[in-house]
């Protein structure tokens, strides 16, 4: 064979055809995989894959991390309705502080310090009773100084040291018109007035007026936004009459204008009128004519609480309707509250409670009303010889106190259970305090 010819091409083997086949595949198979991806582009923008056009792009909310932080506005709440105001006080009265002699002699022999006197023996075991109320209101039989010779019945002066100890238990609110207030004429009256200038100035006297031109000036305590005006008239004073040289006076319960003058217009100056009156028949049980038609008076004039001592023993309580609607809460007498009397009743009083609670809308009106009236019962206890005075409030008090009271050498029948008695058979259930 001439070398230049061509030589005859083989053909491959059928492993080498097999091999060239896969290779081919693998090689045509890329092609069309690069082809796609060059595609893809154009097939987004021709929609044939849909997407978002810009501006639903821009509707979009914006990516997680941008909008992390962000809060949503809430919607205000409605503001609330004002609501009223609401005060309430604890308020107490007590009956007829009578000092006789046996006690302000155990008082002299109990003084230690600079007091000539010492009376807190005698209302220990009130004072945390005392301190559980706002205010306490007493009436202070007997006229208490710091410059004539105690004395006791029928011309009583009381030494000061008496006051202050009453003070120190808790009493805010002296009385001072009773039958007793010019048992030592000017010179006492002088005295008293000296003695109660010089006491604390959170203390409140009523009573006393230092001549008509004082009628106006209406004793007034306010406590927690709450007004209370105080007022005090006596039936007599012992047949003593009021003299030119007294520098105060009394306003006798016979003079019903001046008191309906007083009465009315402490209730243009407060929220409550608390009327004490010394009325009644000593030593008896029984409420008479004049004591009720002069607590519907008080009532229509504008008291809202009636306060009554002097008989010496317990008389019932009752709420009266007043002309313009309100509730009046009378208390006819509360009895003694520390004596050396001599009668088994004479020896057994009560401490009135009441809440005073006054309701102020959102207008500035105003509700003043009384509420939840009681009376506790008290028992006088001194023991042989009348010695050892004090008072105890009936639900502490026990029955071996009971059978070692001095009472007990008149009346040896005087026990816990005839205290209970006397107390049950004179004072309303409703208004009586658990003993």
């Amino acid at each position: 064979m001439n070398q230049h010819e061509a030589s005859p091409r083989r053909r491959p083997s059928a492993k080498r055809r097999a091999k060239k086949q896969a290779l081919w595949t693998l090689g045509a198979a890329a092609a069309v995989i690069l082809l796609c991806i060059a595609c893809l582009p154009r097939l987004l923008f021709q929609g044939t894959i849909p997407v978002a056009d810009s501006a639903s792009v821009a509707a979009l909310p914006a990516r997680a991390e941008e909008t992390a932080g962000s809060v949503p506005e809430e919607t205000p709440e409605p503001e609330k309705e004002p609501e009223p105001v609401v005060e309430t006080i604890r308020f107490s009265a007590t009956g007829d502080d009578l000092i006789h002699s046996p006690i302000y002699k155990q008082a002299q022999r109990r003084a230690t310090g600079t007091e000539k006197y010492s009376f807190d023996y005698c209302y220990e075991h009130i004072a945390p009773f005392y301190a559980q109320q706002d205010v306490n209101w007493i009436n202070q039989e007997t006229l208490c100084n710091d410059e004539l010779e105690p004395s006791s019945y029928p011309c009583f002066s009381t030494p000061g040291d008496c006051a202050r100890a009453l003070y120190r238990a808790g009493v805010r609110v002296f009385s001072l018109s009773n039958n007793h207030t010019y048992d030592k004429g000017a010179a006492g009256i002088a005295a008293t007035l000296r003695f109660w200038e010089s006491m604390p100035e959170d203390v409140v006297t009523t009573g006393l007026w230092r001549g008509t031109e004082d009628y106006g000036r209406i004793p007034l305590q306010t406590i927690n936004g709450v007004t209370i005006a105080y007022l005090s008239y006596t039936e007599h004073t012992n047949g003593i009459p009021q003299s030119s040289a007294m520098p105060a006076n009394i306003i006798y319960t016979s003079q019903t204008d001046v008191i309906e003058q007083q009465v009315r217009a402490a209730r243009q100056q407060a929220d409550f009128v608390v009327v004490g009156v010394h009325w009644g028949v000593e030593n008896s049980h029984t409420i008479v004519d004049s004591q009720r038609t002069l607590a519907q008076n008080l009532a229509n004039w504008g008291a809202d609480l009636i306060i009554g001592t002097h008989p010496h023993v317990l008389q019932d309580a009752e709420w009266l309707t007043a002309e313009d609607g309100r509730k009046v809460f009378t208390a006819y007498s509360l009895g003694n509250f520390l004596s050396t009397q001599n009668q088994p009743d004479q020896l057994v009083g009560a401490i009135l409670t009441v809440q005073l609670q006054k309701v102020t809308d959102p207008d500035g009106s105003a509700q003043c009303t009384v509420l939840e009236p009681k009376l506790h019962p008290t028992v006088t206890h001194y023991d042989a010889g009348k010695s050892n005075v004090r008072t105890y409030l009936l639900a502490d008090y026990t029955d071996a106190l009971a059978k070692a009271h001095g009472v007990r050498e008149a009346y040896p029948a005087f026990s816990l259970e005839a205290v209970r008695s006397i107390v049950q058979q004179n004072i309303t259930g409703d208004f009586l305090a658990s003993t």
